[in-house]
């Protein structure tokens, strides 16, 4: 199935029903005064994060939306029927936009998350909720009001702990093939990768984590040259970036120093918040490098890159030091998830101690009787 992350669709809720204006008509209640029920409700549209879904193609091919009116109310007392709402189920890692506005409606991280995306129109009231006791026979009653009306944006981002970053042929097929149970396309052309591959890497029985390769960048890519931008909001949610290098390219005439500068150049056009991430810098296809010559190239690009931060270097082809990343990859995540869950701890500590800490004889907080 291809591979669909994008896509526009227009969601219309349901109009309510509108109020009756009836009188009692029985026999021996010559005054029964008035008996209009309500309108229905307009079904609403609610969107639904659901595992089992991994990519928007539903929504390229059905675009509108469209929930049904509720139902007008009628005479004795009768209320009209409110219209079903409609569940939308979405890929969890769906971010759903306002086309119009730009506004942020939802976004489904969870699965079972549930999210309204417009909402059904509340019916009119019927002339029974109009009687007063100097209004005995009134013939008002209320119109269902319109349901909300909107032209949504979904993007995509998958969820992945790791990203892996780099231009075309670096080899980030290569090495999610070697670390985990994807399999994606591999050949000796650019652009292979024309969709985001997802893989479980599996450190041991228990301890694994999840890494997503995109399509590779080129420079130009914020004028559109090569695949562009559009597959670098899927790195947004990853809490690692793996920078990965070809230290040996095919042509003589490419510079890797030239072409990971490059990179980071479009990094930066696209979102500053992608450079500020973790980012390890990975010296792929060291097997295509003679040993004596190793050292000295790997010590030239850090030296002409500028490079302080931590770097590896592997042949994802023979994967030769892949072991060694995959452990490091795994013990930085876990770092990370228990800082968070002790930031997290320390704040639900501190809130207990502020609840605590109140004064039960404060008049502030005393009932009046």
């Amino acid at each position: 199935m291809k591979f669909i992350d994008e896509a526009k669709i227009e969601v219309i809720a349901g109009n309510g029903g509108n109020g009756c204006a009836s009188f009692c008509r029985e026999k021996f209640r010559p005054f029964g005064g008035p008996d209009g029920g309500d309108g229905g409700k307009g079904g609403s549209i609610f969107a639904v994060a659901d595992r089992n879904i991994n990519t928007l193609v539903d929504f390229r091919f059905s675009k509108l939306h469209k929930a049904r009116d509720g139902e007008s109310g009628r005479g004795a007392d009768c209320y009209g029927k409110g219209a079903d709402d409609i569940l939308l189920r979405m890929p969890v890692g769906t971010l759903i936009v306002d086309h119009v506005s730009g506004e942020n409606i939802a976004d489904l991280t969870e699965h079972g998350q549930i999210e309204l995306l417009a909402k059904g129109g509340e019916g009119g009231w019927g002339n029974i909720h109009f009687k007063t006791s100097t209004n005995r026979a009134p013939r008002q009653k209320g119109d269902g009001k319109e349901g909300e009306r909107r032209e949504l944006r979904l993007e995509l981002k998958v969820l992945a702990d790791v990203g892996l970053l780099g231009m075309p042929n670096a080899g980030k097929s290569t090495f999610i093939s070697a670390v985990s149970n994807a399999r994606p396309k591999i050949a000796d052309y650019p652009f292979t990768t024309l969709h985001p591959n997802l893989g479980v890497v599996r450190v041991s029985h228990e301890k694994s984590f999840v890494i997503a390769d995109i399509p590779g960048l080129i420079e130009g890519a914020s004028e559109g040259a090569g695949l562009g931008h559009q597959f670098l909001r899927h790195l947004q949610r990853t809490g690692l970036l793996l920078h990965i290098v070809d230290l040996a390219p095919f042509e003589t005439t490419v510079d890797p120093v030239k072409e990971a500068k490059a990179l980071v150049k479009e990094l930066k056009k696209y979102d500053e918040s992608l450079v500020d991430k973790p980012r390890w810098l990975v010296l792929n296809k060291l097997d295509m490098v003679p040993e004596e010559e190793r050292k000295k190239r790997v010590k030239d690009f850090i030296k002409r890159f500028a490079w302080k931060g931590p770097i590896f270097e592997i042949s994802a082809l023979n994967r030769e030091g892949c072991e060694e990343l995959v452990t490091a990859i795994y013990q930085h995540l876990e770092t990370k998830r228990n800082s968070e869950q002790r930031a997290e701890e320390t704040q639900m500590t501190e809130e207990a101690r502020g609840i605590a800490s109140i004064d039960p004889d404060d008049p502030r907080f005393k009932v009046m009787e």
